[in-house]
């Protein structure tokens, strides 16, 4: 097998058609470095939302008078539309232009977190992030499809690089920016911060961006094949959303898992016949693109599942606030911002295969090194590994989209698009499902074994449980007035038993992405990338 995309008559997708030289770029319209200051601005607003709102969850929580699983469900909403429509967003920018689609992206996901903002009910809350998350989806691939489109194949990964720094650096400061909002502002504020950078989105849109498309752009619709990846992703997603509340034994679980696998199964049967299809299963012929799909997969487990618990061992085990949190994570923001760009450019002189295999291992190092964190870590050594772990994720960040949408015909850049940001958010809910369990079942086990070595009073099976629940998440479960010495107690078991949990989870990470490291060296520099800087312009 050849990691080169060949597509023959049976994928019904003609051969890409000699792309025109470019037309020379006439003041700000079609500028590749003012194209990506553009596009950065309304993916930094879709990033930022993915944090940001976590803040203000229990100040929405209080003033809307929802229960705990109205709040879960305004960021599931968000990620389930954002997971479940990527693809097809991404399909609609390669055949109605991806210009077209950005903007109404833009106004969207704006419009939505206006009416967000002027909400007085929980449930309209939860309705407007789902729209928040559709038109998330239609703004991410496009954004990839432009620079795609816009930079020569010698410049694509720098500026790869940059978007991709833009990315982490949002979704990590969201915290951070969202504790100040909802301190010192509103809850309202954290929506209504994205009106004002939606409408500057919009207005360097109108004026800069041009529209690129491949002269032989899809020019059809694959219905069937919409609904079908639609069902997949939905069933899929939304089993690991709730595995944690049924149960990974719970029969429903495993029906949608069952369900989702059968619409991944007809839909891949489906693509062999229809005329033009959602996903050319041509396109996986390439080993570099199908290792780059996987490897995004694995890092998001890796990074997102990891730092899931994190967040808890800082506020709750170490008593910070949400903003010392955040700013105790500036070691990893900082170096995915330094690295990303530097990654562009060592991607573009070596290629992808050694930076990724590198930035993975540097990932599970980091992974191994945060098991050994215990309560009293002082600040120094949690920097050293939050700071190798943005270190080893900027290559991946900025080679896997490279692989991904290099190695796509430019027809299907928005598709490719689409494959990365979907990659990353399966590995993302896959992460915080699959190392919560992990973390629930070491829990489970140490908990009565500890709690009894520490000669604390014995527990019914129903009050064990909600100790287990809140221990899961560093909470010491200390009843009021109870004696300083048993508080204590109480205190050290609870934290010492979440630290166990949280070691075994980051050492399943690290392993995760030592395996990544495997994948990573299947890669290869974007075959079709060249193919960017020819574009017609419309």
């Amino acid at each position: 097998m050849t990691s080169r995309i060949t597509i023959d008559k049976a994928d019904r997708i003609p051969e890409p058609a000699a792309a025109p030289d470019p037309a020379p770029a006439r003041g700000l319209r079609g500028h590749p470095w003012l194209t990506l200051f553009a596009v950065a601005i309304g993916v930094m607003m879709v990033a930022l939302d993915g944090t940001i709102v976590a803040i203000a969850n229990p100040v929405i929580q209080d003033k809307l008078d929802a229960s705990f699983a109205d709040v879960q469900w305004i960021t599931n909403g968000y990620f389930l539309a954002l997971a479940v429509t990527l693809i097809t967003a991404g399909k609609l920018g390669d055949r109605f232009g991806h210009r077209q689609t950005f903007l109404i992206g833009v106004v969207g996901f704006a419009a939505a977190s206006g009416a967000i903002g002027l909400s007085d009910s929980i449930a309209f809350v939860i309705t407007f992030r789902v729209f928040q998350g559709l038109f998330g989806a239609l703004l991410m691939p496009a954004a990839l499809g432009l620079l795609r489109a816009t930079f020569p194949a010698e410049k694509l990964n720098m500026a790869i690089g940059i978007w991709g720094m833009v990315i982490g650096a949002s979704t990590a400061g969201g915290p951070i920016l969202g504790g100040v909002l909802v301190e010192h502002v509103s809850w309202q504020s954290v929506f209504f911060i994205n009106v004002p950078v939606g409408v500057i989105a919009l207005v360097l849109g109108l004026f800069i961006l041009l529209d690129h498309r491949a002269q032989n752009a899809p020019r059809s619709f694959d219905v069937l094949g919409i609904v079908l990846l639609s069902g997949a992703m939905f069933c899929l997603v939304w089993a690991l959303i709730q595995a944690p509340t049924w149960g990974w034994g719970d029969g429903l679980t495993w029906a949608f898992i069952a369900g989702s696998a059968l619409c991944f199964l007809l839909f891949a049967v489906w693509e062999n016949f229809v005329s033009e299809p959602l996903i050319p299963l041509g396109l996986f012929r390439s080993v570099a693109l199908s290792a780059g799909v996987v490897l995004m997969v694995l890092m998001a487990i890796a990074f997102m599942g990891g730092l899931f618990f994190v967040t808890f061992y800082l506020q709750n085990v170490h008593g910070m606030s949400p903003i010392d949190s955040g700013l105790h994570l500036l070691p990893l923001t900082g170096m995915m911002i330094v690295g990303s760009p530097l990654a562009g450019a060592l991607i573009t002189k070596a290629g992808p295969r050694i930076p990724l295999a590198g930035g993975m291992a540097l990932t599970a190092i980091a992974m191994y090194g945060m098991s050994t964190l215990e309560p009293g870590t002082g600040s120094g050594v949690m920097s050293i590994w939050f700071a190798l772990l943005g270190l080893g994720l900027a290559p991946v960040m900025v080679g896997a989209t490279e692989v991904i949408v290099g190695n796509a015909p430019m027809e299907l850049s928005g598709v490719a698009g689409g494959l990365q940001q979907a990659a990353m958010q399966i590995g993302g809910s896959l992460g915080t499902a699959v190392l919560g369990a992990v973390m629930a079942s070491k829990v489970d086990t140490d908990l009565p074994g500890n709690w009894a070595a520490a000669k604390l009073p014995e527990l019914p099976p129903a009050q064990l449980d909600q100790v287990s629940e809140a221990v899961q998440v560093g909470v010491a479960p200390v009843p009021p007035g109870t004696p300083a010495p048993v508080a204590a107690q109480i205190t050290q078991v609870a934290h010492d038993t979440f630290m166990s949990g949280m070691g075994l989870a980051c050492l399943v990470a690290a392993a995760v992405a030592a395996f990544a490291v495997l994948v990573a060296l299947l890669t290869k520099r974007g075959e079709n990338a060249e193919a960017g800087a020819g574009a017609a312009h419309i």
